[in-house]
């Protein structure tokens, strides 16, 4: 007779444990010595499944504490920081995130200044001019910088650069600095390749430069995204608690409901023309996406007054009223543009006197025209780069023209509307710093302190840096005034729609940003940079990225139930809410509208 065997073969790997069981016959190897052999060979198997099962326990503890290494390094993934400071303080407080990588990073062997190590943990203040830090990078990974920086005399633009494995020298941020005290910088860049990379400073002015509480952070895109989440759903998102009584008065548990939102919520907006006027598919697919509204050119001084003296409005006139038909917001642009390639030859040619007298009669006419109906003013356009008013009327200029918007208007919120602040960290006019420097320049003005601020962000994107864009807006949102991304676009090239919908996520989930207006106006011959649709308002990608970001920050649970108590509740997005109800005992649909913008519970009862 044949005599059958199991022997067991354990096997370990990183992820799982397993058993191969094989059935081997055994009766050719031991027929010749007959079943004395059999019980030697039993006795040998036994204690070769004796020196398995301890091998398994032995195997089985490190792969546990291998789990365990890993979980508790999951379990401690880094929050981002949006903390920022726009002060110039005596002393720079401790690195965010401890340093990140910048605490093991190889520091250069001697600078200048008696000779002192960069970046050391333990070092002090050390001057960075000419010093280079090397650093690990890691692949398809977001790097959060963040320094402390002084100059020892005079004050300068500084720039760091963050050269990664590929070869490319990232600008991760710039910002003015001076001496007597330190400045905090605020950026990034990406790695999309591992390896050795170097990070390093430079500045416009002859001056040692310092830098102290330096700090390199790595986020991984996955952890990027799951910041935003955590943003998205503090900022954009509340518990809601809606109750359902019926006509009787009591409560309807298991009643079935169903929500749309139809207004409110987060602005999302885009620039229109004056052919919306004459194109009824132009007009619905606009009102059917979108709650605010910038016109693209018909409120600017040129298409007002082109010529002297000869206003015209029955445009604008006519296209804010189909706005407020659909109750859809304004917002105005602009009251003057800043570009002396952008005045009217008429008003190039004007004396002091006269400018003054046309720019009195400019806002007059335009802001008490639209008194009331108006989100925002982009007050100065493009500013900061330009100064055709200031360089006529002396620095003040600027102040004083807020100043008038805010005496004929009181209702809107006023903005410095400007490009590359978030979008070009090389282009050194706009400097998040700057700006701020500007805005406060403005608000400190006589008769300026109590009125409304807004930072208009343009957003005309080549290749965004999202580390850069993200801790930019950090440094903005402590001015402690809503930031709107006013004019988004993302030049035509293989990746625009994923840089659109990489930018739009992140003006989304950041905190301080509180809406964005896309710059993507339908023109019948040629868009100004970005199409959303065709010439027969069919979705382009582009178009299709919006929609379906519009689907996911208005989405609402599907299947929603009262529990026993009568009471619906859910995290949902800010927002006006029709509610539709259905129940057993209810002949009709119950159709309610409520405000879950401000509030966060609403009760729902049939009529007797």
């Amino acid at each position: 007779m044949d005599h059958m065997f199991i022997i067991i073969l354990y096997i370990l790997n990183k992820k799982e444990k397993f058993y191969l069981i094989f059935f081997i016959p055994l009766y050719k190897s031991v027929a010749p010595g007959g079943i004395g052999n059999m019980k030697d060979f039993t006795g040998k198997l036994v204690l070769l499944l004796f020196v398995v099962l301890l091998f398994e326990g032995c195997l089985a503890k490190s792969y546990k504490s291998d789990k365990s290494e890993k979980s508790e390094k999951s379990d401690k993934s880094v929050t981002y920081d949006y903390s920022a400071n726009i002060e110039c303080e005596k002393e720079p407080p401790k690195p965010l995130y401890g340093g990140g990588i910048l605490t093991s990073a190889e520091a250069p062997a001697t600078v200048s200044a008696g000779g002192k190590k960069l970046l050391m943990a333990k070092s002090k203040s050390a001057p960075a001019k000419g010093s280079t830090l090397k650093v690990e990078l890691e692949k398809d990974t977001h790097y959060a910088l963040s320094a402390w920086l002084q100059l020892s005399k005079s004050t300068g633009d500084v720039r760091a650069i963050l050269v990664t494995p590929d070869g490319n020298f990232n600008t991760a941020g710039m910002i003015v600095v001076q001496s007597g005290c330190w400045t905090m910088l605020k950026g990034g860049a990406t790695s999309v390749a591992a390896g050795k990379g170097e990070l390093f400073f430079e500045t416009n002015v002859t001056a040692e430069l310092m830098v102290d509480s330096m700090a390199l952070q790595p986020f991984s895109f996955e952890e990027w995204q799951s910041h935003r989440d955590e943003s998205i759903a503090k900022e954009r998102k509340k518990k809601v608690k809606i109750t359902v009584h019926g006509s009787d008065g009591k409560v309807l548990p298991d009643a079935e409901l169903c929500l749309e939102r139809v207004a409110k919520g987060f602005p999302l907006g885009n620039a229109m023309t004056k052919e919306i006027l004459d194109i009824p598919e132009y007009e619905k697919w606009f009102t059917s996406r979108f709650t605010v509204a910038t016109m693209e050119n018909e409120m600017k001084w040129y298409s007002t007054e082109y010529d002297q003296n000869q206003e015209l409005y029955e445009i604008p006139d006519k296209m804010l009223a189909l706005a407020e038909k659909y109750n859809i917001s304004v917002r105005g642009h602009n009251v003057f543009w800043d570009d002396q390639s952008k005045q009217m030859d008429w008003v190039s040619k004007l004396s002091v006197p006269q400018l003054k007298k046309a720019m009195a009669k400019r806002l007059k006419n335009v802001v008490s025209r639209y008194a009331g109906k108006l989100i925002h003013w982009d007050v100065l356009n493009e500013n900061l780069h330009y100064s055709f008013f200031e360089d006529k009327l002396g620095k003040d200029a600027s102040a004083e023209v807020f100043k008038e918007v805010g005496k004929l208007d009181d209702k809107p919120i006023l903005f410095m509307n400007e490009y590359n602040t978030i979008e070009e960290p090389n282009d050194a006019a706009p400097l998040p710093t700057k700006y701020l420097a500007k805005l406060k320049q403005i608000q400190s003005y006589p008769g300026n302190s109590k009125l409304k601020y807004g930072i208009g962000l343009e957003s005309h994107f080549d290749t965004p840096n999202i580390p850069y864009v993200r801790g930019s807006l950090d440094t903005l949102a402590k001015a402690n005034v809503p930031i709107w991304l006013t004019e988004i676009d993302v030049r035509k090239g293989p990746k625009q729609v994923e840089y659109l919908e990489e930018v739009m996520r992140e003006g989304f989930a950041h905190p301080g940003v509180k809406g964005i207006v896309l710059w993507g106006a339908w023109h019948a011959k040629e868009c100004y940079v970005m199409c959303l649709t065709d010439k027969n308002f069919k979705n382009l990608p582009v178009g299709d990225v919006i929609d379906k970001l519009i689907t996911e920050w208005k989405a609402v649970p599907k299947d929603a139930k009262t529990n026993d108590k009568g009471v619906f509740e859910a995290e949902l997005f800010h927002g006006e809410y029709n509610v539709t109800v259905k129940h057993k005992s209810l002949k009709d649909p119950l159709v309610h509208t409520v405000n879950l913008d401000s509030k966060s519970e609403a009760t729902i009862k049939a009529k007797e």
